[in-house]
């Protein structure tokens, strides 16, 4: 068993702003609790501090027992990683270490076959077997059979690149739960994930005896697997120690009772304030009152030392502008399309105005789908995400007048590594920096303005993201999973300004509260078909039983 351990941790940006203030918490063992907050305010940056990858400038981290990780982005830095090098990655230090050592003793004996490279690699393997290497390869075995349906051995050197986000999480998450370590940091560990996969999750999550500590912004997971509540917000920290479904109310009782002691401190504050400047005139007239007007001086010093409750978090007012624009009646049109290898040739039509939801089967081709429909246009919009050629077969087009914006799911943005959000508004949409600095503030970006791209948390990208979607003018919306990076805020807000968006939507999601907004659904199946649906469908084998 082990636990997790913050103490008075203190953190400020490159930049000099200050992320976190003297935040404290623990969770005990056994405990599964859910760290959430505002992107950016800081809950990647103390799962780094924990998991060692970020040394806190102030305070201190401890924990107890095997420390397991799941990062926010698996496998989508590197995608010529092999699933034997994946796996490996999150493995406990003496498999990972021995495994490293064990390769590079290949790639040796590849290069060269004499008495010392065959003892090296001798070697190797004996250290690959103490650590405990091949019970690893054993657990893998099971993991990969659980995930991809496919024995270790068949897969070891299949490129993570071509498995699915929702494939690759599920993966790493069968390695960590199976695994040796007790403590497990899982950042953001439903992103992708179906909704098979979700209650999976949510079932793995109720029965383990580790402790877990996770970020997630999936509201029905967090109330069926969470034990506590874990809240990041205004650079502080504060324990909600009943389930989701009480949280948000938790959270309004402990901002009106920081009110009310801010507005007690204020008043005393006056009264220190009133009771010194009356003291200081009399005794200006009267020696006796001397010692009484110093003892209030101290006094009110004392007071403001000791300065005054926390301020109750603001919340975010996050405002999406998504106009569009008029197109022609069909806004795409589908006839006999088929993915190379994912699904069986479809006809379908998408009128203007629609909003669609993809669904289906993490690995059924609903990302190819969106992105060969943003390759289809004669010209993409400024500030665009680069799409390569899909291969198909059957035709896949626009309507009239149908400018499509595609919103990437793992967010690989090559296009925009190294430069700041205001730098990117200024560039691709020829704005002056005061416009970009509005554009950026109205997504609450602008803290963030100066920051490179890729040191932005995964909600800002996200946020990003949609922000050069309304300054492209795009009129049909082609969204990969658009709320898994968002908080509760910056979601409600999309789909606010969804609704008032003038073009169409289609929008791969398994997110449940999302998908009732939308109109009806297209459904990939696990049998390579794809059929209309006017309501969600997310147990796909089941429902393909039943037409």
């Amino acid at each position: 068993m082990g636990h997790v351990e913050v103490g008075h941790v203190s953190h400020a940006l490159p930049d000099g702003r200050l992320l976190l203030l003297d935040v404290s918490f623990r969770v005990g063992e056994g405990v599964t609790a859910a760290l959430v907050g505002p992107n950016g305010a800081g809950k990647t940056t103390l799962l780094r501090m924990i998991s060692g990858d970020l040394t806190p400038q102030e305070g201190t981290v401890a924990h107890s027992g095997g420390l397991g990780v799941m990062r926010q982005f698996i496998g989508s830095v590197r995608d010529d990683v092999s699933v034997h090098d994946l796996l490996l990655s999150v493995a406990p230090e003496r498999v990972r270490q021995a495994g490293e050592a064990l390769e590079d003793a290949e790639l040796a004996m590849m290069e060269r076959d004499d008495e010392p490279t065959q003892l090296r690699y001798a070697a190797a393997l004996a250290d690959w077997g103490d650590a405990g290497g091949y019970e690893a390869e054993v657990l893998w075995d099971a993991c990969c059979v659980a995930a991809l349906g496919t024995p270790y051995d068949r897969c070891r050197w299949r490129e993570v690149g071509t498995l699915s986000g929702g494939e690759q999480k599920r993966l790493v998450l069968e390695a960590l739960l199976r695994g040796p370590d007790a403590v497990l940091l899982l950042d953001e560990p439903d992103n992708y994930l179906d909704v098979p996969g979700k209650r999976w999750l949510e079932e793995r999550l109720r029965e383990t005896p580790k402790t877990v500590l996770l970020v997630s912004h999936d509201r029905e997971l967090l109330d069926r697997a969470a034990d506590r509540i874990v809240t990041v917000e205004a650079g502080t920290v504060w324990v909600h120690g009943g389930r989701f479904a009480t949280y948000a109310q938790a959270r309004r009782d402990r901002n009106e009772r920081l009110e009310e002691l801010r507005r007690r401190w204020d008043e005393e504050h006056a009264k220190l304030k009133q009771l010194v400047n009356m003291l200081k005139n009399k005794a200006a007239y009267n020696d006796g009152l001397a010692s009484r007007y110093q003892a209030a001086q101290t006094r009110l010093r004392k007071f403001e030392e000791a300065g005054p409750p926390e301020v109750p978090p603001g919340d975010q007012r996050i405002t999406m502008r998504l106009r569009g624009g008029r197109t022609g009646k069909r806004a795409v049109i589908c006839e006999d399309l088929e993915l190379t290898g994912l699904m069986r040739p479809f006809s379908t039509e998408i009128w203007f105005g629609e909003r669609i939801g993809v669904l289906g089967s993490n690995g059924s081709g609903k990302s190819h789908f969106l992105r060969l429909l943003a390759g289809a246009a004669d010209e993409l919009p400024r500030g665009a995400a680069p799409v390569e050629p899909i291969a198909h077969t059957g035709v896949g087009r626009l309507g009239a007048r149908v400018v499509p914006g595609l919103f990437a799911q793992t967010h690989a943005r090559p296009d925009l590594a190294g430069r700041t959000p205001c730098e990117i508004v200024m560039t691709e949409h020829a704005r002056f920096r005061n416009d970009a600095m509005s554009a950026l503030a109205r997504y609450e970006l602008h803290p963030a303005a100066e920051q490179p791209f890729e040191t932005l948390s995964g909600g800002q990208q996200a946020r990003l993201q949609i922000l050069l979607l309304e300054l492209g003018g795009a009129t049909l919306l082609l969204l990969d999973e658009p709320t898994d990076n968002l908080d509760l805020a910056s979601a409600e807000a999309l789909q606010e300004g969804l609704e008032a968006f003038e073009g169409t939507v289609l929008a791969v999601t398994h997110d449940r509260w999302f998908a009732r907004s939308l109109d009806r659904f297209l459904v990939f199946g696990a049998d390579g078909a794809v059929y209309p649906s006017s309501d969600p469908v997310w147990d796909e084998t089941r429902v393909a039983r039943a037409r």
